[in-house]
């Protein structure tokens, strides 16, 4: 059971990064909402998953990744339920889209970043618990861990102001074409993680 859940989620993962790029690609937001929302769901199957296989002298490393991905999965889904609820069916205030509006670049713009950054460094602990015994294996690691780096990124550069403007439409394009370098970066961890546990090591 462990084997298959770890599976299924590492499967989630890879299917819903591909699918995320291509609604990014064809411009369709809400398509992008729903698919962000079933991301963090499989993130924390294939989490749990190098949790429960991980040695004992690594699971302390392996259970701070794990609690950080329940923190990126609480705030995405706050983030995209909002947007595919309250933003799509109210009749709000100018003010209180630019707050809610992920698209505006507010509050819940700024709360997506604070996800990732969480599941940055969720990567970057499961990665120091990973001992790897083939080459696919090192890759694994390193990918995760190198995700870390996302961390910096995604939780100081809000507080100066610079992801703002990638909400707005001026800098959509750039916006999409940072996205869309992420989701070739994550690819690759899905689709390693899969093959991972398809090895029947837990």
């Amino acid at each position: 059971m462990n084997r298959v859940i770890s599976k299924i989620g590492s499967a989630i993962v890879t299917v819903t990064v591909f699918l995320f790029a291509l609604c990014l690609l064809v411009d369709f937001p809400f398509g992008s909402y729903l698919v962000c929302m079933v991301l963090p769901i499989g993130y924390l199957m294939m989490a749990a998953g190098f949790h429960q296989e991980c040695r004992e002298e690594r699971r302390a490393a392996a259970t701070v990744g794990l609690l950080f991905s329940a923190i990126y999965a609480v705030l995405i889904f706050v983030v995209y339920f909002a947007q595919t609820t309250t933003v799509r069916l109210e009749e709000l205030t100018e003010q209180a889209r630019r707050i809610l509006d992920y698209q505006k670049g507010g509050l819940l713009f700024h709360f997506d970043l604070l996800g990732y950054g969480m599941m940055a460094l969720s990567t970057f602990f499961i990665g120091l618990s990973i001992q790897p015994d083939s080459t696919p294996d090192k890759w694994l690691k390193s990918l995760m861990m190198i995700h870390g780096v996302f961390f910096l990124s995604c939780f100081i550069l809000p507080m100066t102001g610079m992801f703002t403007t990638m909400a707005s439409g001026e800098a959509g394009s750039g916006g999409s074409a940072a996205l869309l370098v992420w989701c070739a970066y994550f690819l690759p961890i899905g689709i390693l993680s899969y093959r991972h546990f398809g090895k029947g090591k837990i």
